[in-house]
């Protein structure tokens, strides 16, 4: 193991090794993508060049065909057939062959033979040679006019064929003929940087600044295409194979030799050829990589200062070490006493919400007490009513009047479910609060206080306004919900007991996310010096009250995720609003 300071000048020095690696890389990516992007406009801007001038000079080759067509030499050679008339007409052709730029012009007559041509006093003179067969010829006697390209019969030279029919379709004598080849082209563009390319739709080579690669493809051509082409003797005898230039991706060609290249391409109008230009990316990576060195040497001096800066910070982190060490080891200490002690605020927190329920649950005991008179009422006058109505039933049934039985038998089914109803409400409502929040229906939230209230609230002369049924679904517990409703009544009537005209007035609004219950009197309201404090244990306007009623209501709505406030009341008394979540 290495000692501690060669340690850290070990890590210090692959560090700024690593960093300068990938500095270094960074930089030569970013210079050899913004190399590429440059050399790929550069191709745009040749190649359209060169599309422009290869366009230009077939516009001007195309014209010739047309007004040769015109000529009327043309239909004297080819209806007379004398040698001297074919002579001079061969001599015309190859003036014109001097003057235009043409690679060829000759004439053919009906049969498909040539009878005059601008070469007629080469070695490979065309005159005589049968050229029926060639689609450019078949395709001018059928339509008046056609374009081919393909290499010659005698030349082997690929080149754009320009064929015209002589006279009209039903009579026609023969067809003119003009072949343009790209070679002069070719050495105009070799001043240019890169190289130029004129390939076919299935990649084959028609010009190229090297002569041995024309006639070559740029991908190996399928069997049924290389079938067609030997079909039709497109390109004679040429082998068609594979040559120095190979499609190697989008926007890439590669060579034999190795070398990458961009190219751009447009195609030629009228034709189904296309012009490439070729720039090797070579010359453009070796500039990148020098800018990315240069950069990187710009930079090294910062790297060493943040090396040294990175080197200092690691020793003072060591001296450091021992310091934090015995400080996690305080904090884990610490720790191990805050969790006692939270084991021990846990276990209080927990009485103290027992201590809480059970108060809660005192408080609905209380209130069952001030409620069974009112409820003793309402069970009596029903038991009344069932005694009288069975005595009835009695006399009818002696009477035979089954009729009269089958109503007072009714009625008292009616009467025993309406003490059903009030006995089970206070059963329900004298229970520990249990259970999770689910939804409520409002409506009989409001039921079940009313049945237990109503009856007191009547009785006390108390006019009483409830909000109509249909009311929202909430979020809570039914019987602490009851029991913040009748405590709140409660509060309502001890305010309003000995005051002219009492009223209470229940109300319910809807303020978003949130259904707002609010109960409020006429009474004489509250002390405005306990303001907010009638909500904290043993803090009451009652001269025999114990101030827990409303604390309690408090703590339930807190604990059901809402709220108990105070607020004015439009009656003129006191109002309380309970803020509860709406399902």
């Amino acid at each position: 193991m290495f000692p501690k300071p060669r340690l850290q000048i070990l890590l210090l020095l692959l560090l700024v090794g690593a960093t300068i690696t990938l500095v270094w890389s960074g930089a030569s990516f970013w210079s050899r993508r913004q190399a590429a992007e440059q050399l790929v406009e550069e191709a745009e801007l040749l190649v359209r060049q060169h599309s422009l001038l290869i366009d230009s000079e077939l516009a001007r080759v195309r014209l010739m065909p047309i007004v040769l067509g015109e000529y009327g030499d043309l239909v004297d050679v080819l209806s007379t057939r004398n040698p001297e008339t074919a002579a001079r007409l061969s001599e015309k052709f190859g003036s014109l062959v001097q003057e235009t730029g043409a690679s060829y012009i000759y004439l053919i007559n009906r049969a498909g033979v040539a009878v005059a041509a601008s070469n007629a006093g080469d070695d490979r003179s065309f005159v005589g040679q049968d050229f029926g067969f060639r689609p450019y010829f078949t395709g001018a006697m059928r339509d008046g006019e056609a374009e081919y390209y393909g290499a010659g019969l005698l030349t082997h030279q690929a080149g754009l064929f320009l064929a015209r029919r002589v006279g009209q379709s039903d009579a026609a004598s023969g067809v003119v003929v003009v072949k343009f080849e790209f070679g002069a082209l070719s050495a105009i563009w070799a001043g240019d940087p890169g190289r130029t390319l004129i390939v076919d739709a299935n990649g084959i080579v028609l010009a190229a600044p090297d002569q041995d690669q024309i006639l070559t493809t740029l991908t190996p051509l399928p069997t049924a295409v290389r079938s067609r082409i030997d079909a039709i003797s497109q390109y004679g005898d040429a082998k068609l194979e594979p040559g120095n230039y190979r499609f190697a991706g989008p926007n890439r060609i590669e060579t034999v030799q190795g070398a990458d290249m961009v190219y751009a391409a447009l195609p030629i109008a009228g034709t189904d050829l296309r012009i490439l230009h070729l720039l090797d990316t070579r010359p453009a990576r070796i500039a990148a990589d020098r800018r990315a060195a240069l950069a990187t040497l710009a930079i090294l001096p910062l790297l060493l200062l943040a090396g040294f800066g990175v080197w200092w910070q690691a020793d003072r982190a060591a001296r450091r070490a021992a310091e934090r060490r015995n400080l996690e080891a305080a904090v884990a200490q610490r720790t191990a006493q805050l969790r006692e002690e939270m084991g021990y605020r846990a276990i209080a927190d927990q009485r103290y919400r027992e201590a809480r329920e059970e108060l809660a649950q005192a408080n609905r005991l209380a209130s069952v007490g001030s409620i069974t008179a009112g409820l003793m009422h309402e069970i009596n006058q029903p038991v009344a009513t069932i005694r009288t109505l069975s005595e009835n039933a009695l006399h009818h049934l002696a009477a035979n009047r089954s009729e009269r039985v089958r109503d007072s038998l009714g009625t008292m089914i009616a009467m025993t479910e309406r003490i059903g109803t009030l006995t089970q409400e206070m059963r329900g409502f004298a229970k520990k609060g249990e259970g999770r929040i689910v939804e409520e229906p409002l409506d009989g939230i409001i039921a079940g206080a009313m049945l237990l209230m109503e009856d007191r609230i009547a009785k006390a002369g108390i006019r009483l306004t409830l909000p109509p049924s249909g009311q929202p679904r909430v979020l809570g517990k039914r019987v602490p919900l009851e029991q913040v409703l009748v405590n709140l009544l409660q509060n309502a009537m001890d305010a309003l007991e000995g005051r002219p005209d009492p009223e209470i007035a229940i109300t319910v609004e809807r303020e978003n996310a949130s259904i707002c219950l609010t109960v409020a009197d006429n009474g004489a309201g509250i002390d405005p010096q306990l303001g907010k404090q009638v909500f904290e244990p043993f803090v009451t306007g009652k001269p025999n009250g114990l101030g827990l009623g409303l604390g309690i209501a408090q703590d339930i709505m807190k604990d059901l995720g809402g709220s108990l406030t105070i607020t004015a009341s439009a009656l003129g008394g006191a109002a309380f609003i309970v803020t509860m979540r709406a399902a």
